[in-house]
Order: structure tokens, then sequence, then C-alpha cells
């Protein structure tokens, strides 16, 4: 008769020797995070200190060190009441430029992705691929036609000609089909037809609640991509009334040469111009969370 009392286990060290490998990755990859977290939050916080200084500041004191005269308050002052409060006129075109047009693209993608989805018709696959080649095309290959497209059209140097092409996301559209696809049941469509429900109030009630962690990161891009877009408005525009941030800025900021208080103006326009976009993340990455853990708990 054996026993098995006496015989040393092997589990122990077996989870310790597992966890001792696992500590040098786990160095690596925190270290690599950290450092990318660095890279991406240095240029902010040059950014929040740079708005408290004045002109001589900046080039008197370390860029990265606050200096002994903090003007935050004086210099976003001045920013918001130079020439008559342009900057605020810039900051609400870039609000409707990227806020309406990110909205309109995001609902125009979903019903797209869904549709494409959803739905089986002739073509559909030569309509994604088409989708997928606008994805590779950059903005700036079309910024050209698009301004004698709307020179002929009278939409030149207006709202419309920059509002007009944020409306398009292929990415979007291509995001809203992956993620239609994987997530909303064919099954709970037939469920919704059965109790007398349209294809329009399916959409809206089912297939844009589903879908919304996809909505979100389509909302987040193009609401980014637009705000920070500097190329079409300066094809398109030519009245400084309709500019966006972007173009504002950088028209202040071409200034500076005779015009050493440019500098205060630019940092302090620089500050407010992300605080809309730090506001957009914070509110909205509930939803991406909410995504993540959908189907994990039943």
């Amino acid at each position: 008769m054996t026993t098995t009392a006496n015989k040393p286990s092997t589990r122990r060290p077996t989870k310790l020797a597992a966890a001792d490998r696992k500590k040098p990755s786990t160095i690596v990859v925190t270290g690599v995070l950290v450092v990318a977290a660095l890279y991406f939050l240095a240029p902010v916080y040059w950014v929040v200190v740079a708005s408290t200084k004045s002109t001589a500041d900046l080039f008197a004191t370390n860029g990265f060190a606050f200096a002994s005269n903090f003007r935050l308050w004086e210099n976003l002052s001045q920013v918001l009441s130079y020439d008559g409060g342009i900057f605020v006129r810039w900051f609400g075109n870039s609000l409707l430029y990227a806020g309406v047009g990110a909205l309109l693209a995001t609902y125009i993608a979903a019903a797209g992705g869904y549709a494409l989805a959803k739905y089986k018709f002739k073509g559909s696959n030569l309509v994604f691929g088409i989708i997928l080649g606008g994805v590779l095309v950059p903005g700036t290959a079309t910024a050209l036609p698009l301004f004698l497209l709307f020179s002929q059209m009278g939409l030149a140097n207006t709202y419309w000609s920059v509002l007009l092409p944020s409306l398009v996301s292929p990415f979007g559209l291509f995001l809203c089909r992956i993620y239609a696809q994987a997530t909303v049941d064919p099954a709970l469509l037939e469920a919704a037809r059965l109790d007398g429900a349209g294809e329009i109030r399916i959409f809206h009630t089912v297939g844009l609640r589903m879908l919304t962690p996809a909505l979100v990161t389509v909302f987040l891009f193009q609401l980014v991509g637009v705000w920070n877009n500097y190329f079409l408005p300066l094809v398109m525009l030519s009245d400084t009334r309709l500019y966006p941030i972007t173009l504002g800025l950088n028209n202040w900021l071409s200034q500076v040469n005779r015009l050493p208080e440019f500098y205060q103006l630019t940092t302090g326009g620089v500050l407010l111009s992300i605080i809309p976009l730090a506001i957009a993340m914070v509110v909205l990455q509930r939803f991406w969370r909410g995504g993540l853990t959908e189907g994990s708990v039943k």
C-alpha cells in the first residue's frame, strides 16, 4: 500500500516559477506604457505651462518650468477679447464643423454600416469595396477637387464647404458594418419584425443601441479629425470670420515675427482649443467600457 501524504507538492513551485517569468515582461510592458504616456502628455503639459507666461518669460525660462509671474488668466482674457473676440467666433465655428459634422457623420456611418451588414442585395460587396478604397484616400488628395466642385456650385468660402465634407466617414462606415455584423443578432431583428416594427424603427430602437460602442468610437475619431483639420479650411475659406480654431491660430502664429505678443495669444488659444476634446474623451469613455463588457454576463 502506497501513500501520497509525504510526496512533495509541485503546484506551488510551478506557480511561483510562472510568476517569476512574468515579472520581466510586466516590467517591460509597464515601461513602454509609461514612455508612451509621457510622449503624449509632455506637449499638453508644455502648453499648460506656456499659457501661464508672458512673451518674455517664454524665452527667458525653461519651457517646462513655471515662471514667477503667473499670467494664465490675463493671457486667456486677451485671447477671448482680442480683435473683438474673434477667437470666440473661431471656437464656435470649430464646434459647428466638428460637433455637427461628427454627429451627422456618425449617424450616416451607422445607417450605412447597418444596411450593408444586415441586408443582402446585389452589389453590396462592390459598395463595401469602394468604401474600403475611400479609407485609403487621404483627405489632402480630395481637397482641391472639392474646392473646384464647390466653387462651381457657389459654396466655396461658406460654412457648407467645410461642413459637407465632414459628413462622410469611410472608416466609420467600415467600422459600423463590421461591428453590426458581429453584435446585432438576426434573431432579434426577426422578433422585432414579428412584433410589427418597421425597418426604420428597428434600426433606431435596436440597431443604434447595440452599436453604441462603435458609434462612440466613430464620433470621437470624426470629432478629433474635423477639429484638427487644417488643410481643407485653408483651401476652402478666405473669410477670417469663417475660420476654425486651427486656421485662426495659425494666422496668429504667422504674425509673431513682427508682433511678439502673438506668442501669448497663440499658446493661450491652443490651451483653450484642447479643452472640448478632453471633455469629450472623459465623458464618452464609459460607453467604451460598457461595450467591452457587453455579453460577458448573461
